[in-house]
């Protein structure tokens, strides 16, 4: 065997085992504002009040720490009501819904995700007067989690 053939051949092996990566860049873009609009109705949600935690960038798609707080005292008259977040890139981009009341005490979750790849991923809180705040950040994530081998 050649020297020559011999790295084309490790080259291909090298690059048969990028194939997460590839997959990550496979998975489209979802349209999220039919399900922000299926939580917020059609309140616009303002940008404020909602905090989403997520490291810029994650390891490992398979467990992502995230943590979303709002600006809310929580009493009665003025609480949070439900929590939502979304990711553009996973296959259901609706990744969770947390309900809440004046109970709850604090208006705060903590929680993993799962992330199909480097994306956008956006919080919604509707709060009991309806209206709804957001906040966005991108991750960039360097082993995608939510993938189906079989379809590569």
């Amino acid at each position: 065997m050649k020297r020559r053939h011999f790295l084309q051949l490790g080259g291909m092996g090298l690059a048969g085992s990028a194939r997460p990566l590839r997959a990550q860049q496979l998975m489209p873009l979802q349209d999220l504002l039919p399900l922000i609009r299926a939580v917020a109705g059609e309140v616009q949600p303002r940008p404020g009040r909602v905090r989403l935690g997520l490291p810029q960038l994650a390891e490992n798609g398979n467990s992502v720490p995230l943590e979303l707080n709002v600006d809310s005292p929580m009493t009665e008259a003025d609480h949070v009501r439900s929590l939502h977040v979304f990711a553009e890139r996973n296959p259901r981009p609706l990744i969770a819904s947390f309900h809440l009341g004046p109970h709850a005490g604090r208006a705060k979750v903590t929680t993993r995700i799962r992330l199909a790849g480097s994306q956008r991923v956006v919080a919604i809180a509707v709060l009991s007067d309806g209206s709804a705040w957001s906040d966005e950040t991108e991750v960039i994530v360097t082993s995608a989690a939510c993938l189906d081998e079989m379809s590569l």
